[in-house]
């Protein structure tokens, strides 16, 4: 319970508290649609950043919290076991089960604390998408869009996105930004530590990066 269980929480500590639950128990509601790969990449970066938007006060609290957010907003849209293995490409036939089971473990969480870092840098842009086409015999589609920032250039993304040929839904794998694909470049600075190291080296690495502290870049401005 939030309310008259402690005299040492303060009415603004609490209104915050209510506020998160009540965020997040509308977040779980509004489980976006599958079916439509523009529609699906829209309405959940519309609620990711909509979340983010209302937790700004928190962020600067708890920058971390991106991390619950990007888990709850992002991962369901995202095809990360897909990701993980277009990561490893050959390697992927190399290793053992146990160790490729924990890299894709390990690679979920490396996707989540990428998009966090990543949303360090939101300061309340708007991002405009492509007018939708005709997927009707598509596998696999690139939604495009534009995020423009009234001070800095406007930066060009696109999401691939695949249809699950068991379940026939449609979830991401890939993002690009100004054409440098996420996978690609993961992919290169894998691949050498694969061939060298192993994939144990592999999953040592993504973790010291999931242990580093989520930095809200705009926590200055927010905080003013």
């Amino acid at each position: 319970m939030l309310l008259g269980t402690s005299t040492s929480v303060n009415a603004a500590q609490e209104q915050a508290a209510i506020s998160v639950s009540a965020i997040q128990g509308q977040a779980e509601r509004e489980r976006v649609a599958q079916d439509d790969p523009y529609q699906m990449v829209q309405e959940a970066a519309s609620l990711t950043f909509a979340r983010i938007k209302a937790e700004q006060k928190n962020l600067v609290q708890d920058p971390e919290i991106l991390r619950v957010i990007m888990e709850e907003e992002l991962m369901p849209y995202i095809d990360y076991r897909f990701s993980a293995f277009k990561v490893l490409g050959k390697y992927a036939r190399r290793v053992e089960k146990k160790e490729l089971l924990e890299f894709v473990t390990v690679f979920r969480e490396y996707l989540i604390t990428s998009y966090a870092v990543a949303m360090g840098y939101y300061d309340n842009q708007t991002v405009e998408f492509e007018p939708e086409r005709d997927f009707s015999d598509r596998n696999d589609v690139t939604v495009r869009a534009v995020i423009k920032d009234n001070v800095r250039p406007d930066i060009k993304v696109a999401f691939k996105v695949r249809k699950d040929p068991r379940s026939g839904e449609w979830q991401a794998y890939d993002m690009i930004a100004e054409g440098i694909s996420l996978l690609s470049s993961k992919q290169s600075e894998f691949e050498s530590i694969l061939r060298k190291d192993g994939i144990a080296k592999v999953i040592e690495s993504m973790r010291a990066s999931i242990r580093q502290p989520i930095v809200l870049q705009n926590a200055d401005k927010e905080a003013s």
